[in-house]
């Protein structure tokens, strides 16, 4: 909006697809909302109440401003545990939420001008993250006839002398698919000659369906030079908690630290302790979470890949997102989107929120039940659009 109240930079409007979607989603009683990545499950009753006690017990103030230090090393000893990997209570930092945790980071290590390369399509959040520290997002297409993998050739064509970093999202949103452990590898290797850095949001962990998760700190000298993003939000379907963590070289998280002081101060206190109970029964908690999500999106896969002029990759690879290809209807990604909501009252993403390789597909994500789902299909399926090829 312009005015003379409002700094400039923000006269454009700068609001994102998801933003939109809370409005959206009031538009008809009937709505199915398959927009945001919000599931229908609440956090497990063992969480809520383990926090909820600790909070009885006086953890309602001020933490360490790195964290609670019980949940640092917890999560030290998760990554000893399940990835073999040595992370020191040092290289831990504990903030609210992994979306601020990409802000902080961004502005930890660009200089103004600096450039970073985001696989395209992407969180819809990363390019204006990036201008916010005063860094340029640069874009690199990936396309669904290459499995959404990182074309390293491609990679290398957009490195400039003020590439700084290289961001990463696997299991992805919105594309769902999963890096492979060879693409993995020619990442490495370009980052190593061009002395990259790596930022891997790594959100969607216990949602990778075909192959274990590896984390890509984990490859041989990537410690080095990866700053790793996690979230309780999506793996413990906490949300509303908004607390993650960043893990990095001990030196880029104290500069962090100085970021965050003057920003947040510290991550809720609460929020903090039902995270280090999660994180330490997270065997308890999330096979049964990854099943449920697996179920639906498999569920949902099957229902698209039966709709004319609709596809998806298959099986699905990892998160509980679905791209949705939509090209043969001949709509834009915005038509479609608009079309379907009007219609058939289920409201979706267009692909084109997630960078310029989206246009062309819808992201949905299997944020309710199969009953719900099986419900929006059946309501899309109806359509004109979708009952013959064109």
């Amino acid at each position: 909006m312009k005015h003379r109240f409002i700094a400039k930079r923000y006269w454009k409007d700068r609001s994102t697809a998801m933003g939109a979607c809370d409005v959206l989603a009031k538009n008809f009683d009937d709505m199915i909302d398959l927009s945001l990545g919000d599931p229908d499950l609440i956090t497990d009753e063992r969480i809520i109440k383990s926090a909820f006690e600790d909070a009885k017990k006086g953890h309602t103030k001020y933490t360490d401003f790195r964290g609670d230090p019980e949940l640092r090393r917890a999560i030290c000893d998760l990554y000893r545990e399940d990835y073999c990997m040595d992370v020191r209570d040092e290289e831990v930092f504990v903030c609210a939420s992994g979306c601020l945790a990409m802000y902080l980071v961004m502005e930890a290590i660009l200089d103004d001008g600096d450039e970073v390369i985001l696989q395209a399509p992407y969180f819809t959040p990363y390019p204006q993250q990036i201008e916010l520290a005063r860094g340029v997002p640069v874009e690199m297409d990936s396309y669904e006839n290459e499995d959404f993998q990182i074309n390293i050739s491609r990679l290398e064509s957009l490195i400039t002398e003020r590439t700084k970093a290289v961001v990463i999202n696997s299991p992805c949103n919105p594309t769902g698919s999963c890096l492979s452990v060879p693409t993995m590898e020619k990442l490495a290797s370009v980052a190593e000659k061009h002395d990259l850095i790596i930022v891997s949001d790594d959100i969607y962990t216990a949602f990778s369906f075909q192959e274990p998760f590896v984390p890509f700190a984990s490859l041989p000298g990537m410690k080095e030079r990866t700053v790793t993003i996690n979230s309780f939000s999506k793996n413990f379907t906490m949300t509303g908690w908004r607390v993650g963590n960043i893990i990095a070289r001990d030196y880029i998280i104290r500069t962090i630290q100085q970021i965050n002081e003057n920003v947040v101060f510290t991550a809720p206190s609460i929020s903090q302790r039902a995270a280090l109970y999660a994180v330490r029964h997270r065997a308890e908690i999330q096979p049964s979470l990854a099943a449920e999500y697996k179920k639906r999106v498999h569920a949902a896969a099957d229902r698209i890949n039966a709709i004319p002029n609709m596809s998806v990759i298959y099986p699905p690879r990892g998160t509980f997102y679905l791209f949705v290809n939509i090209k043969a209807t001949g709509l834009t990604s915005a038509e479609a989107a608009y079309a379907i909501l009007n219609e058939a009252h289920v409201l979706t993403l267009p692909g084109d929120a997630f960078g310029r390789s989206g246009e062309g597909y819808l992201r949905i994500a299997c944020t309710c039940g199969v009953d719900k789902l099986n419900e929006a299909f059946d309501r899309i399926s109806s359509m004109a659009v979708f009952r013959s090829t064109r």
